[in-house]
C-alpha cells in the first residue's frame, strides 16, 4: 500500500508512469502531446516540470493577468460546488502553489476546525519548484502546520488505496501524459463515496466567443508571458495545451470509463472553463 507522507513541509516522492492508450489522433505509442508539438513519451514530463519551473514564481500573478482574475472566482465556484467538511481527507493534484488547498481551509473553518475534527488536506504536484512557492505561501499565512506539501505523479499517486474522501485537481489534468491512468489513479485513492472534481479550460459554447479567445490565447498570452514572466513560450504551450484537451463532453466520457460515476459538468464563463464532477461509488 502507498500512503501519503506525513511530513509537514515537503516529501518528495517520484513515480513512474504505466502504459497507455494514445489520448489524441495525432499520438502514437512512442509519442504524446507536447502542446501542438509530438514528443517522445518519456519525455514529456521533465518538459511539463521546465515549463513550471520557469513560471513558478510568477504563476499566480500571471493567472490573475491572463483571466482579469476571474480564474478566482471559477476555483471558488469549485469550492462551492464541493461543499468540503473539515472530517474530510482532501488531495488537490497539480495544486503546486496551494491556492485551493488554502480556500479548501478557510471554508471548513480554518486550521483549529481542520484539526480538532481530524480533516487532512495535501498539496500534490509533480513540479518541486511550484511546491516549494505554495510552502513559502503557507508559511506566510500561517498556515504551513495544516497543509501537506508532496512531490507525485498524478499517474501513479503515493497514496493509500481508498483514503481519500476529495480528490480536487484545478488547470493540471491537461499537463499530465497518461489522462486516463490520471484518472484511475483518482479512482483508485478516493474512498466509496469520496468526490472527483477537476476544474479545466474547455470548449466556449459561444459561437462568437471562440475567435475572439483563439486570437486572445495565440497572440495576447505568450506576449504577456514574456513581459511579466520574461518566458513567451512556455505560456504558448499552455494555450496549446488547452487545445489538445479533450472537449467537456469528451472528458466526461473518459471519467466515465475511468470507473467514476454520476458525472456531471457546468460550463463556467461559456464554456471557457468547466467543472467535471464525478463520484467513486
Amino acid at each position: 500500500m502507498r500512503k501519503v507522507a506525513q511530513a509537514p513541509a515537503l516529501g518528495y516522492l517520484e513515480a513512474m508512469s504505466s502504459q497507455h492508450v494514445p489520448d489524441n489522433p495525432g499520438e502514437t505509442p512512442e509519442t504524446v502531446d507536447f502542446g501542438f508539438q509530438q514528443v517522445p513519451r518519456g519525455e514529456k514530463k521533465a518538459l511539463v516540470r521546465g515549463v513550471f519551473a520557469r513560471v513558478a514564481k510568477r504563476y499566480d500573478l500571471m493567472n490573475d493577468l491572463m483571466s482579469g482574475g476571474v480564474h478566482r472566482l471559477w476555483k471558488q465556484a469549485m469550492i462551492d460546488w464541493l461543499m468540503p467538511r473539515a472530517h474530510w481527507t482532501f488531495l488537490d493534484v497539480a495544486g503546486g502553489t496551494g491556492d485551493i488547498a488554502a480556500s479548501i481551509l478557510r471554508a471548513v473553518g480554518g486550521p483549529a476546525v481542520l484539526a480538532a475534527q481530524g480533516g487532512h488536506i495535501t498539496v500534490a504536484d509533480i513540479n518541486p519548484a511550484m511546491l516549494e512557492v505554495g510552502a513559502e505561501r503557507a508559511g506566510k499565512r500561517g498556515i504551513a502546520g495544516s497543509l501537506q506539501f508532496l512531490a507525485a505523479d498524478a499517474e501513479r499517486l503515493p497514496v493509500e488505496d481508498a483514503s481519500i474522501d476529495a480528490y480536487t485537481v484545478a488547470f493540471g489534468l491537461r499537463n499530465v501524459t497518461d489522462l486516463d491512468a490520471a484518472l484511475r489513479e483518482a479512482r483508485r485513492v478516493l474512498k466509496p463515496g469520496g468526490r472527483f472534481l477537476c476544474l479545466e479550460f474547455s470548449k466556449p459554447a459561444l459561437p462568437l466567443l471562440g475567435p475572439i479567445y483563439d486570437r486572445y490565447s495565440f497572440a495576447v498570452l505568450p506576449k504577456l508571458g514574456e513581459i511579466v514572466a520574461q518566458d513567451g513560450e512556455s505560456y504558448r504551450y499552455l494555450a496549446e495545451s488547452i487545445r489538445r484537451f479533450p472537449v467537456q463532453g469528451a472528458f466526461a466520457e473518459r471519467i466515465k470509463a475511468a470507473g467514476l460515476e454520476q458525472v456531471k459538468v457546468r460550463n463556467l464563463s461559456g464554456g471557457i472553463a468547466a467543472l467535471h464532477s464525478a463520484w467513486r461509488l
